[in-house]
C-alpha cells in the first residue's frame, strides 16, 4: 500500500519512524530534542519546532498517513479563538497536589472517582490541573473555552487548526473526566474543577481518521505514549508490561474496564478498543540506584554483585518503599532492610536484596491485576534496567511468568505509525475497524521461570511475610483481602508460557 509515519512527541524529544504499511518495517527515522524547558510550564510551539527538525531532509516524502503519539498528563487551556491562554501545564505538577486532594473530597472520596471515571485524581491529571488553574490563576481560568492534551493539539496543528477538535479513547481516559467504562465524558467534573463548562474534543474510535491535511495526508486519531507503545510492541490479552523507571508501572490488556473503589487500579482505554488497567508503584530503579550508591558502584556493578549471591539474599529482605509507596497505599512510610546478620552483611547479598525487593514490589502490583481477573502469561520488561543480568535472572521466577525483554526501539512512534496504517487501510477498504494491521511482534529476548519458579515463589513468600509483619493489612483493601489475588505460580504453571505462540503485533 505504501508508507506511513508515526511521530512521538515525548517530554524530551520528537522521534519519527516511517514504516511500510504491509510489513511494519522501519524504512526511515528522524529525531530532534525539545528545547530546554521541561515544565511544569511548557510552550507547545517548541514541540512543533522539534517536529520540523526531526522531519527535515525529506523524511516524510511519499508518506500517505501520519499517526501521533505524545506525552500524557498535559493540559493546554485555549480561549474562544483556539489561542493558548498560558503555557501548557505538563507532567506530575506538584503544585496541583492539594487541588487533587480537594477534588477527591468534593466528589465524596476515592471510591466515587474510581467508580465514576476509573481513576482517582492526582497531580498529573488534567482534571487536577484545571482545579489548580481555577485556584491559582482565576483570570486565566475564566478565559478557558476549550481544553486539549498534547496529542490532540499536535493533530489539530497538523490538520491546519480545523473547526473539528478530536482525541482518542486512550488520551481521554487519562483526563480524569472521561470514563473508559461508559465511553463518555463527565462534563460535571470539568465544571467541578474549573467552575464552568468548556468545549471538549470529540473522542474517535481506534481506526478513525482525525482528518486530511490540505496536502492530502491522512491523520489518524493519535493517542497517548503508553497506549502507542503497547500497540507498537504488539501486546495483547495475556500480556502484561512492567515499566522500570525511577518509579514503576504495571499494566495489562483486558476486555473490560475495571472499576476499583480503592483507586489502586487506573482504568485506561488502549489504542485498539480494549482496556488497559494500570497499577503504579513509587519505587523501581531508584531502589537499585540507591543501593548502588551505598555500595560505591553503578547499576552494572550492582547487577554483577547480585549475581554472586543466591535467591533469598542470604535471608535479607528489602521493602523498597524509599519514596513512600502507591501500591500498597503507604505514602508516608520508608524503605527498610530486614534479616541482617553478621554473615549476610556482604555487598553481594545487599545488592541481591535490592534487586529482589524491587521485583517483589512490582510483583505485588502485578498480583493486583491478577486478583481482578487480568490474565498474565508473559511479562514485557521495559527500561534500561531490564537489560541488567541480575534483573533478567530473577524476574521470571519472582513475577511468575515468562519474561520478554524487547530490543530497544521507538515503540511509541511505531505504534503511532501502525495506527496510521490502520486508519489508511480503513479509508481504502483494505482493513476493517475491528482488525488492525498484522505487523510482526517486536524482536525480544525471552526468559522462562523454569525450574526456578518454586524458588522464586519461596522468595516472594519470604518478602510477603516481612511486608505483612511490618505493614499489616496493607494489601487487603487493594486486593479485596489477602486471599483474593491469584498466586503467580497458579497463573504460570499449566498455562501456555513455555510453548506460547507469539502474540502477533
Amino acid at each position: 500500500m505504501g508508507i506511513v509515519a508515526g511521530l512521538d512527541s515525548s517530554s524530551a524529544s520528537t522521534r519519527i519512524v516511517v514504516c511500510d504499511t504491509e510489513t511494519g518495517a522501519v524504512v526511515r527515522q528522524g529525531y530532534a530534542p525539545h528545547p530546554d524547558g521541561k515544565g511544569p510550564d511548557v510552550d507547545p510551539q517548541t514541540w512543533l519546532m522539534s517536529l520540523g527538525e526531526a522531519a527535515a531532509g525529506g523524511l516524510l516524502e511519499g508518506v500517505q498517513a501520519i499517526g501521533v503519539s505524545a506525552q500524557q498528563h498535559g493540559l493546554l487551556p485555549l480561549d474562544n479563538d483556539g489561542a493558548l491562554i498560558r503555557p501548557a501545564l505538563m507532567g506530575n505538577d506538584k503544585r496541583a497536589q492539594s487541588a487533587a486532594a480537594d477534588l477527591i473530597d468534593a466528589l465524596g472520596g476515592r471510591s466515587a472517582w474510581a467508580e465514576g471515571v476509573g481513576s482517582v485524581p492526582h497531580a498529573a491529571q488534567p482534571v487536577a490541573k484545571l482545579r489548580w488553574l481555577a485556584r491559582a490563576e482565576p483570570e486565566h481560568a475564566a478565559r478557558v473555552a476549550e481544553i486539549m492534551q498534547p496529542h490532540d493539539w499536535l493533530v489539530w496543528q497538523l490538520l491546519g487548526r480545523p473547526a473539528r477538535r478530536t482525541t482518542d479513547r486512550g488520551g481521554a481516559s487519562g483526563t480524569g473526566f472521561w470514563s473508559a467504562a461508559s465511553g463518555a465524558y463527565r462534563p460535571d467534573l470539568v465544571e467541578l474543577a474549573l467552575g464552568h463548562q468548556v468545549r471538549l474534543p470529540e473522542v474517535l474510535g481506534p481506526a478513525d481518521a482525525a482528518g486530511v491535511t490540505p496536502e492530502g495526508l491522512l491523520i489518524s486519531a493519535g493517542t497517548g505514549e503508553t497506549m502507542a507503545a503497547a500497540f507498537g510492541l504488539g501486546v495483547g490479552t495475556g500480556d502484561a508490561v512492567v515499566s522500570l523507571g525511577a518509579s514503576g508501572s504495571v499494566f495489562g490488556i483486558h476486555h473490560e474496564a475495571l472499576a476499583d473503589s480503592t483507586g489502586t487500579i487506573t482504568s485506561f482505554a488502549d489504542a485498539t478498543g480494549m482496556h488497559l488497567p494500570v497499577v503504579h508503584t513509587s519505587n523501581a530503579v531508584r531502589v537499585l540506584r540507591g543501593m548502588a550508591e551505598a555500595l560505591g558502584t553503578d547499576l552494572e556493578g550492582l547487577s554483577d554483585l547480585a549475581l554472586k549471591s543466591t535467591p533469598g539474599s542470604y535471608g535479607m529482605v528489602m521493602l523498597p518503599y524509599l519514596e513512600g509507596e502507591r501500591t500498597p497505599h503507604l505514602p508516608h512510610t520508608a524503605g527498610s532492610l530486614h534479616g541482617l546478620r553478621r554473615e549476610s552483611m556482604k555487598p553481594e547479598h545487599m545488592a541481591r536484596a535490592a534487586v529482589e525487593g524491587m521485583l517483589c514490589g512490582l510483583a505485588d502490583a502485578l498480583d493486583v491485576l491478577r486478583g481482578r481477573g487480568v490474565p498474565v502469561r508473559r511479562v514485557f520488561l521495559l527500561g534500561a534496567a531490564a537489560e541488567l543480568g541480575a534483573v533478567q535472572a530473577a524476574a521470571p521466577a519472582l513475577l511468575g511468568a515468562q519474561v520478554v525483554v524487547p530490543q530497544p526501539a521507538d515503540y511509541a512512534a511505531v505504534g503511532a505509525a501502525r495506527q496510521a496504517a490502520w486508519a489508511l487501510g480503513l479509508a481504502h477498504g483494505t482493513h476493517s475497524a475491528q482488525e488492525p494491521p498484522r505487523w510482526p511482534a517486536a524482536a525480544c529476548q525471552v526468559f522462562e521461570p523454569g525450574e526456578e519458579l518454586a524458588v522464586g515463589q519461596a522468595v516472594r513468600q519470604q518478602y510477603t511475610s516481612v511486608r505483612e509483619e511490618t505493614h499489616p493489612g496493607a494489601f487487603d483493601e487493594a486486593t479485596g483481602g489477602p486471599e483474593a489475588a491469584v498466586s503467580p505460580a497458579e497463573n504460570a504453571v499449566g498455562s501456555p508460557v513455555g510453548g506460547q505462540e507469539p502474540v502477533e503485533g
